[in-house]
């Protein structure tokens, strides 16, 4: 699951198997999907937004990277904070191959927390909000929310890029 190899199979998971790995396993489709959507859109489309609130593919991949190592590595495991921006502004210096490869780390990095939880209902370190910190189940069906949601915003986007559709 962690090294977010496209599956041949492009359908949603067919899993019957234990709620974790069920729920990582439509996790790692999603993000799966926001990666497909995004390669291949060559400069500037990948950058340029598309509507007016201003998100782009590439800022959606900042976004979702932030989001990721927040909620997993700080929030959850209460590592000390990086430098995860969450909305900063995409730069000149950021490109669909270095902030899909950020993803990509960032993913591996949560997934390795999520697989080293033994229970889902321990609540982790801290909350990003201003609640308890939730448990490692709530974690993963915000970022299943979190992640369906922006890959839905990429589908638009690259639609409007160069008319793909579907995964």
């Amino acid at each position: 699951m962690t090294t977010m190899e496209p599956r041949p199979d492009l359908r949603p998971p067919g899993l019957n198997a234990d709620e974790k790995t069920t729920l990582l396993t439509f996790l790692d489709y999603l993000r799966e999907s926001v990666l497909a959507k995004v390669a291949g859109v060559p400069e500037p489309a990948v950058r340029t937004a598309g509507v007016p609130s201003g998100t782009s593919l590439l800022q959606l991949l900042k976004h979702l990277t932030a989001v990721e190592l927040n909620w997993f590595v700080w929030a959850y495991t209460g590592a000390d904070r990086e430098c995860w921006e969450d909305e900063g502004a995409v730069s000149a210096d950021d490109t669909a191959s270095n902030l899909a490869d950020a993803y990509r780390e960032a993913i591996a990095r949560a997934n390795e927390v999520a697989l080293a939880c033994s229970d889902l209902d321990r609540p982790g370190a801290r909350s990003l909000r201003e609640t308890p910190p939730p448990s490692m189940r709530w974690v993963l069906v915000h970022m299943i929310e979190e992640t369906a949601r922006h890959a839905g915003h990429a589908d638009i986007l690259r639609e409007q890029i160069d008319g793909s559709i579907g995964r």
